[in-house]
């Protein structure tokens, strides 16, 4: 009888353990789609000082354009990357701790000063972020353009 309710016991502690992480994957889920649109909301404003609270210091890019660097020093914080639509389509989020990776589809038609403005860009993307001190931000990404036949 005590062999069955130390695993009863056991068992519930498990299972409760569980279910904690579940509702906390939820929620850095959550948090972290409301953060993916909140970054498109702030491209399509050209908002450039709200983007900045979502990107880590050492945000690095690697973008359609082949190019890798740090987003601070890129195309959209110098004003010639902007968007007249951008409609991000989350396919995967992948929880590992502080880490977050977001993978899924693009499609973006650029504007004003933008290369290929008017014309609709479909791409693949990659988004990482980590927690910094209790905050999430975008550490890495890499978007390619996908090729049309």
């Amino acid at each position: 009888m005590k062999m069955i309710l130390v695993f009863f016991t056991f068992s519930v502690l498990v299972i409760n353990i569980y279910g904690q992480n579940d509702s906390l994957n939820v929620s850095i889920e959550q948090e972290i789609r409301k953060l993916e649109q909140k970054e498109v909301d702030a491209l399509l404003r050209n908002d450039l000082d709200e983007m900045q609270t979502l990107w880590s210091e050492d945000y690095i890019v690697n973008n359609p354009r082949n190019k890798v660097g740090k987003a601070k020093d890129g195309p959209i914080r110098a004003g010639i990357r902007t968007y007249s639509s951008f409609i991000r389509e989350i396919e995967a989020i992948s929880i590992h701790g502080k880490t977050v990776i977001v993978m899924g589809n693009e499609t973006v038609v650029p504007n004003d000063k933008s290369p290929e403005t008017g014309k609709t860009i479909n791409r693949r993307f990659t988004n990482i972020w980590m927690n910094e001190n209790g905050i999430w931000l975008l550490v890495g990404r890499h978007a390619n353009q996908i090729c049309e036949n």
